[in-house]
């Protein structure tokens, strides 16, 4: 190894910073920030282009930390360089409301760009950040002046190889070419269990090649080896690289190093102390020296960068006006200012259309109305967008045009949307992906973190019931739905004709703090009269669709296909008034006399129908209620013959109605 004794003293302020802060906080892990230390130094010493006094800078580099459970690497980095966040912090790592949680956070720590922990969902954040930049570029840059120009840098594990997650965007990664991601592979051969060898012997290097990528191996201990590696992937513009580091876990450490004991515990005082003397660090727990602070600090580089790009930005502003408006107003994640009006004038002009067709036709008809209003929509599919009906006219494929509106991500549901979350964390597009109901269970963790990240991605699912018929219980979602409205800070909107299913879509794009899943059905659904004022309130999540006949003693509520049989019911009863819900989170937030005007509190007799799990409507229509819907999987027939089969039948709900009404 060639790097300089002072080169390895500026990385060990990592390694020293990562054991003192895991050992404080009795919790962590110390070997992976131990580990890539070096690496870090280089590519945030030399690579990354950053301004830690402004880390939203639109034209930053991407890191993304794939491997988060090594986040004092992040935490220690983020410090050194000069961003807001103190050495008090770092003493706080792991405590309640610090900014240092046990894995990244997006929110807490400023310069923390996407939340990891779930390993392989970085590296697929990574993938979307690449995209997302790589078709920005394409639709605003000019031949004589670029303003979206930027690296994805993502640092990633065994663990996140592992997981099937990172072959699916990888694979997306090397078609569509995504030649400014560069990964850096922490080779060091230990997970928790032990030496991987025994449960992980891929050959990553043909790995990554058979998908398309450049792919460079180096000790990740030598400095000069990383940086030829970096600037070789650098110069490869249309691969994606990764470059296999082989390192040492816990480097430094006398009796732990290149062992699982340094993976996920405290290296323990005595073995710190050994450190310490092994790394020729005299100075105490969380003290660094100011040459070493000064050799970390990023700030002048970083404002030089970010007065550069302001500069070019501002010749781009003077030659193309409205571009770089435009770019700007994408940038911020503000919608036109006439959308929402142009919306309303859509949902009107669908009202009086009055058709009776399938939601996920009616879903496709509201994309085609708003996605012309939008350039910064960015549709995609896991191959269904001829099933669940996602592509429109004007719908672009990126892997035929950089500059294009649409993504096939092939059959990858897990994949897709954690790339999505990437897309949208990165900025200037909002994210639409869709697949069958039945196959979010395979993308639901990434569909999580959207929620937990707070980000405008919208998850479109189709064939939301037994309804969708033949293909049988592998294919009819029963408990998704209320897996979906179990999930904090996610919207899930079930519509039951053409005009939900648009107030639905206008609700998800203006829906700026979390993201939507939109439900629809494979089959026709009646359409239903409505006034203005019921369109005005079907945005409020649950409305009144029918007004009692006489005086109120019972109220059916209903979602999506179900809603048509609320309403046969609601013909053959006197006193019943039935209540469509579309978005049971909308309701919620609506004010106490809202909902009481909806659904009366003296009124006990309630009941709900829904070709779904029975047990999330128990909190509306009480223990006195019922529900008719779901409470096995489902089977293989036409899709009227399972309704009658399973009891979802405006004579089931008749007869609840009569029976706690009697």
């Amino acid at each position: 190894m060639t790097t300089p004794l002072n080169e390895r003293r500026i990385a060990n302020a990592i390694r020293v910073l990562a054991m003192d802060a895991v050992q404080k906080a009795n919790s962590g892990h110390p070997g992976a920030p131990m580990g890539m230390a070096d690496i870090a130094d280089v590519v945030w010493r030399e690579f990354l282009s950053h301004n830690p006094t402004n880390p939203n800078w639109a034209n930053r580099d991407r890191f993304v930390l794939s491997n988060g459970h090594g986040s004092m690497l992040q935490y220690a980095l983020l410090h050194l360089t000069g961003y807001d966040l103190s050495i008090e912090d770092l003493k706080a790592f792991r405590q309640l409301h610090s900014k240092t949680p046990g894995h990244p956070e997006l929110g807490y720590a400023p310069g923390i760009e996407t939340t990891t922990g779930p390993l392989g969902q970085g590296i697929a954040n990574a993938v979307g950040f690449a995209l997302a930049e790589k078709t920005l570029a394409a639709q605003f840059n000019k031949e004589d002046i670029s303003v979206v120009d930027h690296f994805t840098y993502c640092f990633l594990g065994d663990g996140c190889l592992m997981e099937g997650v990172s072959h699916e965007a990888c694979s997306l990664a090397g078609t569509l070419g995504l030649g400014k991601l560069v990964a850096y592979y922490d080779d060091n051969g230990i997970s928790i269990d032990g030496e991987v060898e025994g449960w992980f012997s891929d050959d990553t290097e043909q790995r990554f090649l058979a998908y398309g990528w450049q792919v460079l191996k180096v000790d990740g201990h030598d400095a000069d080896a990383l940086r030829a590696a970096t600037l070789e992937a650098k110069a490869e513009t249309k691969k994606p690289t990764i470059i296999i580091c082989k390192t040492i876990i816990g480097l430094g450490s006398p009796n732990k190093q290149g062992k699982e004991d340094c993976h996920g515990a405290p290296l323990g005082n005595d073995e710190i102390a050994l450190t310490r003397e092994a790394l020729g660090w005299t100075e105490g727990p969380f003290e660094i020296p100011a040459d070493v602070y000064a050799a970390w600090d990023a700030k002048a580089k970083g404002t030089e960068a970010e007065q550069a790009w302001n500069e070019t930005f501002a010749a781009y502003a003077a030659k193309y006006p409205t571009e770089a408006a435009e770019l700007k107003r994408r940038i911020s994640g503000d919608l036109p200012a006439d959308f929402a009006a142009a919306a309303d004038a859509y949902i009107a002009k669908v009202n009086a259309k009055a058709e009776t067709i399938a939601t996920r036709k009616a879903s496709q008809n509201a994309i085609q109305a708003f996605a012309p209003l939008l350039p910064e929509i960015l549709g995609g599919s896991a191959d269904l967008a001829g099933s669940n009906l996602t592509l429109w006219k004007g719908a672009e494929g990126v892997q035929d045009n950089a500059a294009g509106n649409y993504v096939h991500y092939g059959v990858r549901e897990f994949g897709m949307t954690a790339i999505a979350n990437g897309v949208a964390l990165h900025g200037g597009f909002i994210p639409y992906v869709a697949t069958f109901l039945m196959f979010m269970e395979y993308a639901r963790n990434a569909v999580r973190m959207s929620a937990l990240m707070k980000q405008r991605v919208i998850h479109v699912y189709t064939h939301d019931s037994i309804g969708l018929g033949e293909d049988g219980p592998t294919h009819q979602p029963i408990e998704q739905i209320a897996s979906l409205r179990g999930t904090p800070n996610l919207n899930t909107w079930r519509p039951c004709d053409t005009v939900e299913a648009a107030i639905s879509w206008k609700s998800a794009l203006l829906r700026s703090e979390g993201p939507t899943a939109l439900i629809f059905s494979r089959q026709n659904l009646p359409f239903q009269t409505r006034t203005a004022a019921q369109i005005e309130n079907a945005a409020k999540g649950g409305y009144v669709l029918a007004e009692e006949k006489g005086e109120l003693k019972a109220i059916i509520i209903a979602t999506g296909s179900e809603v048509s049989l609320a309403m046969d019911a609601y013909a053959q009863l006197e006193g019943v008034r039935v209540v469509s819900m579309p978005c049971a989170e909308e309701f919620v937030k609506q004010d106490a006399a809202y909902r009481e005007a909806v659904l009366p509190s003296n009124i006990r007799a309630r009941v709900a129908v829904e070709a779904a799990h029975v047990d999330y409507w128990w909190k509306f229509v009480g223990l006195d209620g019922r529900v008719v819907g779901m409470t096995t999987y489902g089977e293989s027939a036409p899709a009227k013959d399972l309704y009658q089969h399973f009891g979802i039948t405006a004579e089931a709900v008749v007869a609840a109605v009569k029976e706690i009404t009697a």
